[in-house]
C-alpha cells in the first residue's frame, strides 16, 4: 500500500515518456522523407474513427457535445495513417481545452475553391493572439501546466503543421481567450478517376 502512489506515479511517467518518444520518432520521419505514397482515402469512415477516439478522451459524468458534418462520398488524396494523426491531434486538442460539456463541432467538405476543408471549432478556453504565431513549434505551451496534466507532449500541433505542409495544404486558426478556437485544414483536392 506504501508503494502504491509512488508507482502509480512512475507508470505515469513512463507512459509519458513513451508518448513523447513516439511524437519525437513521428516528427523526425516527417521532416527526413521527401514524399509518401498517396492513395484516394474516404474521409467519412476516417472522421467516424476521429470522433470516436475524441468521444473516449472525453469521459467522466459530464461529457462534451459533439456535431458531425462530413460530406459523403469526399476522398482526399494522402496517406491514411497521415491523415489520421491530423484529424486526431486538432479533434483531441479541442477536448483537451474544451471544459465539458462545451460543444466541439468536427467538420470536413468540398469548398467552392474546390479544396477539402477539415474544421474543428471548440467552446473552449481559447487562446490569446500573441501565442498564435508560435503553437506550431515544437514544445510551445500556451498553458504549460495544464497541457502537462492533460498529458500532452507539445508535439501534435507541430506533427499537424508538418503533415499538412507535405500535402501541399493550409493550416487556419481563429481564437480568442474565453471564446474558444477553430482550426481549419485546407487540402488541394482532385477529384479521382
Amino acid at each position: 500500500a506504501d508503494w502504491s502512489g509512488p508507482l502509480g506515479e512512475m507508470r505515469n511517467q513512463s507512459i509519458r515518456m513513451e508518448s513523447l518518444v513516439n511524437d519525437m520518432l513521428k516528427l523526425a520521419r516527417l521532416e527526413s522523407e521527401v514524399q509518401s505514397r498517396h492513395d484516394w482515402v474516404p474521409v467519412h469512415p476516417l472522421i467516424l474513427r476521429v470522433v470516436e477516439e475524441a468521444r473516449l478522451l472525453s469521459s467522466g459524468p459530464v461529457k462534451h457535445h459533439f456535431e458531425v458534418d462530413i460530406e459523403d462520398g469526399l476522398q482526399i488524396l494522402g496517406v491514411e495513417i497521415e491523415l489520421m494523426s491530423l484529424f486526431t491531434n486538432l479533434a483531441v486538442n479541442a477536448v483537451r481545452y474544451t471544459p465539458p460539456p462545451g460543444n466541439i463541432r468536427i467538420r470536413c467538405r468540398r469548398a467552392a475553391s474546390g479544396a477539402a476543408v477539415y474544421a474543428v471549432a471548440d467552446t473552449g478556453i481559447g487562446i490569446a493572439q500573441e501565442d498564435i504565431p508560435r503553437l506550431t513549434e515544437r514544445f510551445y505551451r500556451v498553458d504549460k501546466g495544464r497541457s502537462r496534466d492533460e498529458g500532452g507532449t507539445g508535439l501534435g500541433l507541430s506533427i499537424t503543421r508538418h503533415l499538412v505542409n507535405r500535402m501541399d495544404g493550409t493550416l487556419e486558426l481563429e481564437s480568442a481567450p474565453g471564446e474558444g478556437t477553430t482550426f481549419r485544414v485546407v487540402l488541394p483536392l482532385d477529384v479521382p478517376g
